[in-house]
C-alpha cells in the first residue's frame, strides 16, 4: 500500500538570511548559530550582511552621520526582524587589538547586534547593564567567555 507523504508545515518568520561581500568572515552557517542563539520573537526574520570599509563607512555616514565605519549597525524592521550589518576589516582590527578571536568579537557582534532589533539599546547606564547581562549569558551559551572583562 503507497503512503502519502506528509508536507512539511513552513514555519513563517524565524529566518536568518546571511549575505558575506568580503573574504575573511567566518562562514554563514556558524554567524547563523550565533543568531539563533540571540533571544527572538516568534516571527523574526533578520539579515546578516558582513561588508567591507568602503560599504560600512557609507552605511554609517548616512545613518549615522559618522564618516567612519563602524563594527555592527542594526536596522530594526519591527517585531524582532530586521538587519545587522557587521563590519570585517573593522571586527579583526578590534579582536587583534583585543586580544579576542575573531570568531568569539564576531558572536558578541552578532549577539549585540540581534538584541538591538529586540529592544535593547545602552543609552542609559541601567539599560547598557542589562544588555551586557543578556549578551554575557548569550554568549557563555555558545562557549565564549564575557566580552566586557
Amino acid at each position: 500500500m503507497p503512503t502519502k507523504r506528509t508536507p512539511r508545515k513552513t514555519r513563517r518568520g524565524n529566518s536568518v538570511a546571511v549575505q558575506i561581500a568580503v573574504t575573511g568572515a567566518p562562514s554563514a552557517a556558524l554567524l547563523r548559530r550565533y543568531a539563533r542563539a540571540a533571544p527572538r520573537s516568534a516571527r523574526a526574520d533578520v539579515a546578516l550582511r558582513v561588508v567591507g570599509a568602503a560599504e560600512g563607512r557609507r552605511l554609517n555616514k548616512i545613518f549615522r552621520k559618522r564618516n567612519t565605519p563602524t563594527n555592527v549597525l542594526s536596522f530594526s524592521y519591527g517585531d524582532g526582524s530586521g538587519d545587522v550589518v557587521l563590519c570585517h576589516p573593522v571586527i579583526a582590527r578590534e579582536a587583534k587589538a583585543q586580544r579576542k578571536t575573531l570568531r568569539a568579537h564576531y558572536a558578541h557582534l552578532v549577539v549585540h547586534g540581534l538584541l538591538h532589533l529586540r529592544g535593547h539599546d545602552h543609552q542609559r547606564a541601567r539599560a547598557a547593564a542589562r544588555m551586557q547581562r543578556a549578551e554575557a549569558r548569550i554568549l557563555r551559551r555558545l562557549g565564549f567567555g564575557d566580552p566586557y572583562t
